[in-house]
Formats: structure tokens, sequence, C-alpha cells
């Protein structure tokens, strides 16, 4: 169960990353992945479509460590970002490549999995992250883009308490992202803009379905495997 303060009940908030307490009902703990594959779990999308709620959510019932994309972004960068400069290619690099060998750390730690937060506003980051696990055969990544309009992005934000990026980012952030491309199978798109149990209603869904996919894929490779012995 993820805890924060509020006042107001769990039915009449908004996703909102540390506004709500989340009850988790239907569950995902009980969709086990296949114990032959660990899964890297890449909560993308703008600021304020809630990755921090979801990526906590999501590490807590598949019982998985959580890296926040934002702390590991250099100083330089969240200097810029509280300016309201917009990031570059080169400042992200960086960025994308410390996320990737800390996902990858916690693997080789004995980690059946990993959850992480990471904008992944355009393709060619996303395939930056991918590469982390193309030559390893037991580890596979997903993307779980989180959708919210502009005008629902930029209030969250805006209601935010003393986080660095400031509402106007929004903008910026939306006029460089690239939605999920019709071949980028790993990547599922989840609106929320629904209240929280409905976000993560939806969430258990999407894991559920990629968990028993995941499963009946490696199912048919030992198969085949076996088949050809």
């Amino acid at each position: 169960m993820l805890t924060a303060e509020t006042t107001s009940t769990l039915h009449e908030t908004q996703l909102n990353p540390g506004s709500y307490t989340i009850e988790t009902s239907p569950s995902i703990k009980q969709y086990a992945p296949h114990p032959a594959l660990r899964h890297v779990w890449v909560v993308a999308g703008p600021a304020g479509c809630g990755k921090t709620t979801v990526a906590s959510y999501m590490s807590c019932e598949l019982d998985l460590p959580y890296l926040e994309g934002d702390e590991y972004h250099t100083q330089a960068s969240v200097a810029k970002m509280a300016a309201g400069i917009a990031l570059t290619d080169a400042d992200r690099w960086d960025w994308l490549r410390f996320l990737r060998i800390a996902a990858l750390e916690k693997i080789q730690q004995g980690a059946h999995g990993v959850v992480l937060t990471c904008s992944s506003l355009k393709r060619t980051y996303r395939d930056d992250l991918r590469s982390a696990t193309e030559n390893i055969q037991d580890v596979v990544m997903h993307f779980i883009y989180l959708s919210a309009t502009e005008e629902l992005l930029i209030n969250r934000v805006a209601a935010r308490k003393g986080h660095y990026m400031g509402a106007n980012m929004v903008r910026s952030q939306l006029a460089e992202l690239e939605p999920p491309a019709p071949d980028e199978a790993d990547m599922v798109t989840v609106d929320v803009s629904g209240m929280a149990p409905e976000v993560q209603a939806l969430v258990s869904k999407v894991v559920e379905d990629i968990l028993n996919a995941s499963a009946v894929g490696e199912m048919k490779r030992v198969q085949k495997e076996n088949s050809s012995l």
C-alpha cells in the first residue's frame, strides 16, 4: 500500500504524485512473472503525467526496486529546468546512460526486475534505453507511456510544491514529444486522465497482459528449443 498525506478520499482524487492513498484492488501481485525472465519497466511521459505515482505503485505491487529518473539528472540539468530552460539532446545522453547503468546494476545484484521513471520523450531516447537489454536474453524492457491532456498536465505541475520542474516546462516537453510509433511493440499507452482507482486498474491490466504474454512467449521458445534436441 502506498500512502501520502491527503485530506481527500481516494475516489475524490485524480492521479497526482504524492497526493493520495492507494488501495490496491485489483492487485497485480497475483500476476507473477515467468521465472526465466526479468522485466525492466520504464514509466514514461511528460511532466505531470504521474510517473512517480504509477512507478511507486508498480514497484510496491511487483516487489521490485524503483529508480526515480529525476534523481539521475546532473546538477547542471536540474538548474536549467528550474530556470525554465528546456534540456537538449546533449543534456540527456548522460542521464540516459546513468539510468541504463543503474537498472542493470539492480539486475546484476539479483533483482528479478526494476521499475524506473524516465520521460522518454523521443524515439531516440527510448532506443537508447532499449540498448541496455537488447543483448541480454532473459531481460526484457517495457514502456508504460502515461498520456493526459496539456491542460491537465499543466494543472498538476502547477500544484506541485518543492519540485524544480515548472508548469512552463510542460509545453516544451510536449513540443518535443514523439508518441509511441506503431512499430514500438514494447510500448503501451495508458490514459491517466481519470481518477486514481481507474488509472490503477488500467496499469494493473497492462502489467497482467504483458506478463502473461511474456510467459507464453518464453514457454513457446523453450518448447521450440526442446523440440530441436
